[in-house]
């Protein structure tokens, strides 16, 4: 009976090593495989299609990448040319009618050519009124290529085409005391140079730029051309020439703070 029992616990612990071994065996096992769970898997490396940089290979014919296309530039705006109008004068190139601004006091002056005169008035021997045709057809016309300055920072080169003053001052007769003359335009526009100036000077009041007879935009019927003067000198829809001795005169633009010598350095 003793045997019996020491018999089957001998059985029962072969049992159990048995299940020791197995279960280590299994253990040693598992614990040398790779985990289950994979590790983050590395994103591709870029293809040259997506880099746009080319790969070359030992079997392929390279060729040479194009070379970059520069950013355009934008075109420059083409100036809307009046006809007629000229671009160049001999060797100079013209500012285009456009370049120039449209500053005035009370905005466009249309002037009837019928009714118009020119006034030449003041310290005159004879004043006289003209009509647009007789200061035009009844004067030698003079061409000139001359810079507008704005105190406002631009300027356009112009060939002008018009009458000296002094010419029309002759025909009145300048008295010995003059030593200014004021212009005086439809819109209550004023502006004053000394006369020797205008004399020495040959300055001249233009009814034509670029070839163009001026619009009333540009100031028909004349403009003064001032040269090597700022552009509040350059009266324009000019309707009045005075005459006088008043060197302390002030225009438009100098009573309210403009020197009244405006000349360009």
């Amino acid at each position: 009976m003793q045997v019996l029992k020491l018999h089957k616990w001998i059985v029962l612990v072969a049992v159990l090593l048995v299940v020791v071994l197995l279960v280590s065996f299994f253990v040693v096992q598992n614990s040398s495989k790779p985990s289950v769970k994979a590790s983050p898997t590395p994103p591709p490396s870029p293809t040259p299609a997506s880099t746009g940089t080319a790969t070359p290979s030992s079997t392929s014919k390279t060729t040479p990448s194009p070379t970059p296309l520069l950013t355009p530039v934008q075109p420059t705006t083409v100036p809307q040319l009046y006809p007629g109008e000229l671009i160049q004068y001999q060797d100079q190139i013209l500012s285009p009618i456009s370049a120039v601004y449209q500053n005035a006091i009370a905005g466009t002056q249309y002037i009837n050519q019928s009714t118009y005169r020119l006034s030449i008035s003041g310290l005159v021997n004879q004043p006289l009124k003209l009509t647009y045709s007789q200061v035009v057809n009844s004067h030698q016309p003079i061409q000139k290529v001359v810079t507008l300055n704005c105190v406002e920072g631009w300027s356009a080169t112009i060939l002008w085409e018009g009458i000296q003053v002094n010419d029309l001052l002759n025909d009145a007769g300048v008295n010995s005391q003059a030593t200014v003359v004021i212009f005086k335009a439809s819109d209550g526009y004023t502006t004053a140079l000394p006369l020797d100036y205008v004399v020495q000077n040959h300055i001249m009041i233009a009814y034509k730029m670029n070839n163009v007879t001026l619009t009333p935009e540009i100031g028909w019927p004349f403009m003064v051309v001032a040269q090597d003067q700022y552009g509040y000198k350059w009266a324009k829809w000019l309707t009045e020439i005075e005459v006088s001795s008043d060197t302390g005169y002030l225009g438009y633009w100098e009573s309210r703070g403009y020197s009244n010598d405006a000349n360009v350095p």
